[in-house]
């Protein structure tokens, strides 16, 4: 993946020439027809809050490798959920649905028939995803890490030693980009993320992290960190923070435009910089 060149005056941006920055890209980028391909867009065919928690854990979980490859694995999973998932995951009993010749890099058609059949039960015992990680919110003291690390392990039950987490935890110490990305889809509200949970805000969400958008905090000096860990993410989310404490995530969706979809290069971001220096 191409890095960022040529940027040093990104670092003595002050905030509020920063925050117009972004907010110019936000007004320009923010927009659904950029979406596709990305696993966000599977979730726009679903308007049931209770059907869309379901379809975003699956996108999220499948959104590591290859853009084209998510979106055919994403795609075979939910063909085995029929059109309204939460309905077929409360009524269905066997769980062996998804095709057995199913593979998405390291996941495994048993990893995600064992995702679904723990959704399955969370959704029969508590109603809703939503309503589970409220209830390890509540039994957490509100401490959003700890209660993230009781959703994995609700998400993660059963799970065979040595195989890949579809629900990673904080208490791993990764980025937990996936995670952080499925609460962000499903918190914050605009042409790009659907929303529909009232669970926490978007103040609360951690910024999802990977390579790609480690090397863009570098460059914003919101982070020194080699490493994209959670510590790592942590920083770049109070570094977003200063810009917009209500909403840090808020920019995720237009900077990761950059360097991913078919023209629009970080080469065409840093001109659009220089051009409202």
């Amino acid at each position: 993946m191409r890095k960022f060149s040529g940027l040093p005056s990104f670092q003595t941006m002050n905030n509020e020439k920063l925050k117009s920055f972004l907010d110019g890209l936000y007004y320009i980028y923010q927009r659904r027809e950029l979406i596709n391909p990305d696993p966000l867009f599977f979730l726009y065919d679903y308007k049931n809050v209770r059907d869309l928690e379901i379809v975003g854990l699956v996108a999220s979980s499948l959104a590591y490798g290859r853009v084209a490859q998510i979106m055919k694995s994403v795609k075979t999973v939910l063909s085995c959920l029929n059109d309204e998932p939460y309905k077929f995951l409360t009524s269905n009993k066997n769980f062996n649905i998804v095709p057995e010749n199913f593979k998405h890099r390291f996941t495994t058609a048993q990893d995600m028939n064992n995702l679904l059949a723990n959704i399955s039960d969370i959704i029969k015992n508590y109603g809703s995803l939503e309503n589970f990680l409220g209830d390890c919110m509540k039994t957490s003291f509100h401490n959003i890490f700890l209660a993230l690390n009781k959703f994995s392990e609700g998400l993660s039950r059963n799970k065979i030693d040595g195989s890949f987490s579809l629900v990673t935890a904080p208490k791993d110490g990764s980025a937990c980009k996936r995670l952080f990305l499925y609460l962000k889809w499903l918190v914050r509200h605009d042409e790009v993320d659907p929303g529909g949970w009232k669970v926490l805000k978007p103040e609360n969400l951690i910024v999802p992290t990977d390579t790609h958008m480690h090397n863009i905090a570098m460059k914003l000096a919101f982070t020194k960190r080699k490493q994209a860990d959670l510590k790592t993410a942590i920083e770049i989310t109070e570094g977003f923070k200063k810009i917009c404490p209500e909403d840090p995530a808020k920019y995720d969706f237009v900077l990761t435009r950059f360097g991913i979809r078919a023209g629009l290069n970080v080469d065409e971001l840093s001109e659009l910089f220089k051009e409202g220096d």
